[in-house]
């Protein structure tokens, strides 16, 4: 857990706010006023991920960060669940724990089934879906469209997950993603991290400083396994159950998508995105990886402001 008044040499100077509601304290920034806009980080980041959008979009819109469960500066609480489903309803907490309504999604990697989930469950708080190299996984239980041909990759053809399988098979993987405090650069980089410019010594100890110990690590381990093994599929369809997928599929929504992801291969999440979405706007970003709000922040953040202003 970071120091809640950490800021990185002046690089994330944004106010530390906490909500304690589900029994640890849940860090989220909350800067500007105005529409609301929450955008959400997946793996291994936080909060940190989004503080070239923060500012630029809360002139306009009040914009919550928060930080999941075992990330940035909310806590790692050792007897707790670490699940996708608790990962919902954490921010499920947050949501009506600040009042928010019409809800715009900002999300990326874990950001997309997050969002989905949230959203069957809860669809007249969401008001329109900004993607960035993340799916909703929703797109298997659409009838409407037929299959694509050729099929997409699965998630586990990714490398990234084909790495995640391997090492846990073969009983290293606790031990490898428990020193991620210590590999976090070269972790992102099997996601293909592309900016390298972007690294400097304040950005290595903002994303290493979370993993300080193995035990600090619990969040970043079990996520990856939760994805690679289908351990959400039942979450997923307990979703479905609502009724609500076409409210979903209502709503405006847009995808961009880094073309060199290795972790969500982009064949992948632009069917699914196609499927679920199929009026809604795709852009393609070259030479951009996983980590898409490092390696093309203000590109992402003008398509962002262009999306909201058209829909």
């Amino acid at each position: 857990m970071i120091p809640a008044n950490e800021t990185f040499g002046g690089t994330f100077p944004f106010k530390p706010n906490f909500f304690e509601g589900q029994g640890f304290k849940m860090h989220y920034v909350d800067e500007g006023e105005g529409d609301v806009i929450i955008c959400l980080h997946g793996q291994p980041t936080w909060s940190y991920l989004y503080r070239n959008f923060i500012p630029t979009l809360s002139k306009t819109h009040r914009v919550i960060v928060p930080d999941h469960k075992g990330y940035g500066k909310s806590e790692t609480p050792q007897d707790s669940e670490y699940t996708f489903k608790n990962h919902v309803e954490n921010l499920a907490a947050l949501i009506d724990h600040l009042g928010l309504e019409d809800i715009t999604f900002v999300c990326q990697d874990w950001g997309g089934p997050i969002t989905g989930a949230y959203t069957l469950r809860y669809p007249d708080k969401v008001k329109r879906i900004c993607m960035m190299n993340t799916m909703m996984g929703y797109g298997f239980a659409v009838r409407d469209i037929p299959p694509s041909d050729p099929k997409p990759p699965g998630l586990q053809e990714s490398p990234w997950f084909q790495w995640v399988l391997k090492a846990n098979k073969e009983g290293f993987y606790r031990d490898a993603m428990g020193q991620l405090g210590d590999n976090v650069l070269s972790n992102m980089k099997k996601l293909y991290f592309h900016n390298s410019a972007a690294v400097d010594e304040q950005w290595i100890r903002a994303y290493s400083m979370p993993f300080a110990t193995k035990e600090a690590c619990i969040a970043a381990i079990e996520f990856p396994l939760d994805a690679a093994y289908g351990r959400i599929r039942d979450y997923v369809v307990e979703g479905l159950k609502t009724g609500n997928l076409e409210k979903l599929r209502s709503k405006p929504a847009m995808l961009a998508e880094g073309m060199a992801d290795k972790a969500m291969l982009p064949a992948m999440v632009m069917d699914d995105f196609k499927r679920l979405f199929p009026n809604g706007p795709i852009v393609e970003l070259e030479n951009v990886g996983h980590f898409c709000q490092e390696d093309a922040p203000v590109t992402l953040v003008a398509l962002i402001q262009q999306f909201i202003q058209m829909t």
